[in-house]
């Protein structure tokens, strides 16, 4: 009777007794193997909490700032070279109406439209997104100027 309340095909204890061992086995031998996979469960949660926290090294600004102007140096025409190097500034060539810009050291309204006699006729404003460093920003607006005159200056702002 105990066997068939149970579900069990025979009605006697022993066979209840033997279900439920071997019910109890397997459960247990499901949890052993489950716990063979703990060590590499919590490895797996370590190395997810120690990218989560783990913080870059410092970045030196100065650094950043002089390799910048670095490459800026580096794409500069000899004249150009000469110019940065005597007065932090160069002029460029636009590509569209071949105006002649003056770009200075700075990030805001560094760039100076010239006219015929290299005076300053109007100061534009413009950069490329984001918190670069100056050489980067300078060398951008040097390649705009000289590849896409037109459309940067339909974005700048301009100060006369």
């Amino acid at each position: 009777m105990f066997g068939r309340l149970m579900g069990l095909p025979n009605d006697s204890l022993i066979t209840a007794l033997t279900w439920r061992h071997s019910k109890v086995a397997g459960a247990t031998r499901k949890m052993i193997h489950g716990v063979a996979f703990v060590p590499v469960a919590l490895s797996f949660m370590v190395l997810v909490v120690s990218l989560i926290c783990y913080r870059s090294p410092t970045i030196n600004r100065a650094e950043v700032e002089e390799r910048s102007l670095r490459l800026l140096r580096s794409w500069l025409s000899p004249r150009q070279a000469q110019q940065w190097d005597a007065l932090s500034e160069f002029e460029v060539v636009g590509s569209h109406t071949e105006t002649r810009y003056r770009i200075r050291r700075g990030k805001v309204m560094n760039v100076h439209e010239l006219d015929q006699m290299g005076n300053i006729i109007a100061r534009w404003c413009f950069a490329p997104k984001g918190d670069l460093p100056m050489g980067d920003v300078l060398l951008a607006q040097k390649i705009a100027l000289e590849t896409m005159e037109g459309d940067v200056l339909k974005t700048a702002n301009r100060n006369p």
